[in-house]
């Protein structure tokens, strides 16, 4: 005859058995990385070896990306073939009259075109972005108009150019066309290298010293691998933030938009790094 279970050791089977179901749950989400919740209003990252889209919020939007502008100004630059050791004089013309953004480059000061270059990539000066487009061959106006038809030979259909700094919130894309736009400009060795330099220094007219630093403070971190970055903001843009950089042992576009806490851009990059590198090892391990 079949022992009938006494009612404690019911509730020990009970209790047993739901140990062992949530242990066997606990298993195989340990195996799964968790989604993670980042601040940046418009997110793309892409491998940017096989172009897959590894993260996607709000890809597609259309905003405003202050100085990531400034790519497609180096872009520009290097394309016309213009001699980089030209000196090139402040004028009143570079000054920002729309946001009043500061800048220690006095007028009537002059930079070599390369530096006003490496300072537009790494420290975002707008006067010198503003300075490289107005000593453009038909002046600012026809730098724009080159900016848009390199814009349309990528196939950025979402952008829109109308300065050469990003100070204007009519300098408008998403973040999928950003993504090629950083694939373009990684192919440029000198925008990879001015825009991810920690620290220059630039000569005013041939004589007075000035330093500079890089507005990604990534770049200096061990941690990470960055093989180009731009930072942007205004207020219509919030906090901007593109790179190229070694995730998970993958080389990964990130694109990070309309970003309005302080840290936040910084903070998404530093989550999304773990999150890839956190999938990486769960690929493996599964």
């Amino acid at each position: 005859m079949q022992r009938k279970l006494h009612p404690l050791e019911g509730i020990v089977a009970a209790f047993a058995l739901v140990f062992v179901l949530a242990l066997t749950i606990g298993f195989a989400q340990a195996g799964e990385p968790k989604k993670v919740a980042l601040r940046s209003n418009a997110v793309l990252v892409v491998d940017a070896a096989t172009g897959e889209v590894v993260m996607d919020k709000n890809g597609d939007a259309v905003t405003p990306i202050a100085s990531i502008t400034k790519l497609m100004t180096a872009i520009v630059i290097l394309e016309s073939g213009l001699d980089l050791q030209t000196p090139v004089a402040l004028t009143r013309e570079d000054v920002d009259l729309k946001k009043g953004s500061r800048s220690r480059l006095r007028t009537g000061v002059s930079l070599t075109r390369d530096e006003l270059l490496l300072i537009a990539l790494m420290a975002s000066e707008n006067r010198a972005a503003a300075a490289l487009g107005r000593s453009y061959p038909g002046g600012t106006q026809a730098f724009v108009a080159a900016m848009n038809e390199m814009s349309a030979e990528l196939q950025m259909n979402d952008t829109r150019f109308v300065d050469p700094t990003g100070l204007s919130p009519q300098n408008v894309s998403s973040a999928r066309d950003l993504a090629k736009l950083v694939r373009a400009a990684h192919g440029y060795p000198l925008i990879r290298e001015y825009s991810t330099r920690g620290r220059a220094t630039v000569l005013l007219s041939g004589k007075q010293k000035m330093n500079y630093h890089n507005t990604n403070g990534l770049v200096r971190n061990s941690r990470w691998e960055i093989d180009l970055s731009k930072t942007g903001s205004i207020s219509e843009a919030g906090r901007c933030l593109v790179m190229q950089a070694r995730l998970g042992s993958k080389d990964m576009i990130v694109v990070l938009l309309d970003s309005w806490g302080k840290h936040s851009r910084v903070g998404d990059a530093n989550r999304i790094k773990k999150w890839v590198e956190t999938t990486a090892a769960a690929g493996i391990q599964g």
